[in-house]
């Protein structure tokens, strides 16, 4: 397994990192067992994953319980990432969205990041937090200034119940004012081969000030995989139906450039999941990329991810295929 620095913190993590967001259940994983997800963070540290990415919000407490669950013994040789902002312990704060009755609203006030903080560390049954993020900017109409939300999350380092600060979907001038009035280790966004919006400036701000890039969904919701036929339609609400990859103008397309990737998939004997993250990886040093998994048998693509080293003729050869891709996309006006 590689390792890389968590931006300046110290934090050495493995390349790839186990998301945690399935693993709280409810309504969107209804399927999910906690003995086995307990089970396949067992398998994943075994393996030498030793970071995991959670967050409060993921089944409203209940990812972080079973993260907690499973490192009892083994708390030194695990590297906990959560999250702060999507509240739902009041009316306070911009609405985001309902989920199963609760209003779940972004609030980064510094009462609130101060709450999240005690409840995060008791779900994980831990008295520190290795990665702590902002999981979103605040928005209108609830804003609270930026200073007062780096001001808490420097208190909270600075008293250790953090190690190192984070933020979410975040834009380019969010991490400028954090570095400017405080400290920032690592940005997590939405990064695969046909989301690249953070290649134009949020990657090489983040390699230029010793940030990390925490990449997330690298692969697409599973379109990237090459296990969905064409009759495939996303159900109505889901994450999948909302995004264009998925729709009925672009899906085709896509699975046209996912087969495409097919041969050199087999010129290095992996999987086009494995590729897709192994592609990410080798963007930058500074990057580490997230993989959801429930199932132990879920973990074998990534892990060889991990370990696969692309060619910069690979890589030259994947980015004229993804060009390809959205020449074609954009010549017929999809």
């Amino acid at each position: 397994m590689e390792y890389r620095e968590i931006g300046r913190s110290g934090i050495k993590a493995s390349a790839v990192t186990l998301g945690a967001w399935g693993i709280g259940g409810g309504f969107q994983f209804p399927d999910t067992d906690d003995n086995e997800s307990i089970h396949t963070i067992h398998a994943a540290l075994d393996a030498g994953v030793n970071i995991i990415d959670t967050a409060p919000v993921y089944g409203f407490g209940h990812s972080e319980e079973i993260v907690g669950k499973a490192i009892q013994g083994r708390r030194d040789q695990v590297i906990i990432s959560t999250k702060c902002g999507l509240w739902w312990g009041d009316d306070e704060g911009s609405y985001r969205f309902t989920w199963e009755g609760r209003r779940v609203k972004r609030n980064l006030s510094r009462r609130t990041i101060r709450v999240e903080v005690e409840e995060s560390l008791k779900r994980l049954n831990t008295d520190y937090i290795d990665i702590f993020y902002t999981h979103n900017p605040a928005v209108a109409p609830f804003m609270t200034p930026i200073e007062e939300t780096v001001g808490v999350l420097m208190d909270l380092k600075r008293e250790g119940k953090i190690r190192a600060i984070g933020a979410s979907n975040c834009e380019p001038h969010h991490i400028n004012s954090y570095l400017e009035l405080g400290e920032i280790s690592i940005v997590q966004r939405r990064y695969h081969m046909l989301s690249r919006e953070v290649e134009a400036e949020i990657l090489p701000l983040c390699q230029a000030n010793g940030i990390s890039f925490h990449a997330y969904s690298p692969l697409a919701n599973g379109l990237l995989t090459g296990k969905y036929n064409r009759d495939y339609r996303a159900p109505e609400g889901s994450a999948r139906a909302g995004d264009p990859l998925w729709g009925p103008e672009l899906y085709p397309s896509v699975l046209d450039f996912v087969d495409s990737l097919e041969d050199i998939g087999k010129q290095l004997n992996c999987s086009r999941a494995c590729l897709a993250v192994a592609y990410l990886l080798a963007k930058g040093n500074h990057i580490n990329v997230i993989f959801g998994a429930r199932k132990e048998k879920h973990l074998q693509d990534h892990l060889l991810s991990a370990e696969l080293k692309l060619s910069g003729d690979i890589i030259t050869e994947i980015d004229r295929r993804i060009d390809a891709f959205f020449t074609n996309v954009q010549g017929s006006g999809k």
